[in-house]
């Protein structure tokens, strides 16, 4: 078997944990000192990763402009958004409306870089999505409705923040010449510093008090969910393209769905399924919607014309 397809299982189940791990940190820290410490414990082994493959240097700091936009983007306000989510609703919910994210993703690119005309296949896809995000919020049921909609409301923050920053780095970094590797440790690194002055330290120390939420947010959350993840995600690309690495994302919800039913015993509703079912499909539609030929010619008329 092909190394790659165990380290794309082994992605999407470490991502659709993500959320038990930050509801469990949540009844004792606050979101910021969640984050905190996720990206301190994701930033030590990414550091280590970088530095033993070369993949460093001093010059790429010339760019540090784009690595810190990128490190509020992708990591600060991103991982922010989803420590409150989480803390707001039941893992499982937060886990399924993750999966909204390369939905988000596409309107942020459409949005602002008009790179692609999108197919009647692509806006079904993105229509079908976004109903899925209303069954699970329910807005219509007002106030005796079982879920938060200020969660709901981070979950789909963090989304935005999270596609914003897929649109600026196309635009900004792709054409850069380094490894992969570097701009994600640069962003991280910067994510530490900022994050680490805005946070409030106080009672952090409670997270010590329960083993099993410090084991989530050390290795859960940390080594494995932001240092190792990254490392696996970069490992998947070379291996079996972007496109491939970009269905990845179709794991972490039903991850998180069965993770917060048998280990949590959350509830989950038929609804609720028909949602997740309908932010896939969504998804699904969307990238297969997409015509690789119209989006490769675009790409060469692109740099033809900055030539």
């Amino acid at each position: 078997m092909n190394p790659a397809y165990l380290a794309f299982a082994l992605l999407g189940l470490i991502w659709g944990s993500n959320f038990l791990f930050m509801k469990w940190a949540s009844v004792l820290i606050s979101p910021a000192q969640i984050v905190f410490l996720r990206v301190l414990f994701g930033f030590l082994p990414l550091l280590v990763y970088a530095l033993a493959t070369r993949a460093l240097s001093w010059k790429q700091l010339r760019h540090a402009h784009h690595f810190v936009v990128m490190s509020l983007l992708a990591t600060s306000v991103y991982y922010y958004a989803f420590a409150k989510g989480a803390a707001l609703l039941l893992s499982s919910v937060a886990g399924m409306l993750s999966g909204a994210i390369p939905l988000f993703a596409f309107v942020c690119a459409w949005a602002l870089l008009r790179a692609e005309r999108p197919t009647a296949r692509m806006i079904v896809g993105v229509a079908g999505g976004f109903i899925g995000v209303l069954m699970i919020a329910r807005p219509w049921s007002g106030a005796v409705a079982s879920v938060d909609l200020r969660g709901v409301a981070y979950m789909v923050a963090g989304s935005l923040s999270v596609g914003c920053s897929f649109v600026y780095a196309r635009r900004f970094l792709s054409k850069l010449d380094m490894s992969p590797v570097a701009p994600s440790t640069w962003q991280i690194g910067f994510a530490l510093l900022t994050i680490a002055c805005i946070t409030p330290f106080a009672g952090m120390t409670h997270i010590a008090s329960e083993p099993r939420a410090a084991a989530g947010i050390v290795l859960g959350l940390g080594l494995l969910g932001t240092g190792i993840a990254y490392i696996l995600y970069y490992y998947i690309v070379q291996r079996l393209g972007a496109l491939a690495a970009s269905s990845v994302t179709y794991i972490p919800p039903v991850v998180a769905l069965g993770i917060g039913v048998v280990f949590a015993h959350e509830p989950i509703r038929p609804l609720d399924l028909l949602a997740m079912v309908c932010i896939l499909g969504g998804v699904f539609l969307l990238q297969s919607g997409r015509n690789p030929q119209k989006i490769e010619a675009s790409r060469a008329q692109r740099i033809a014309r900055e030539a």
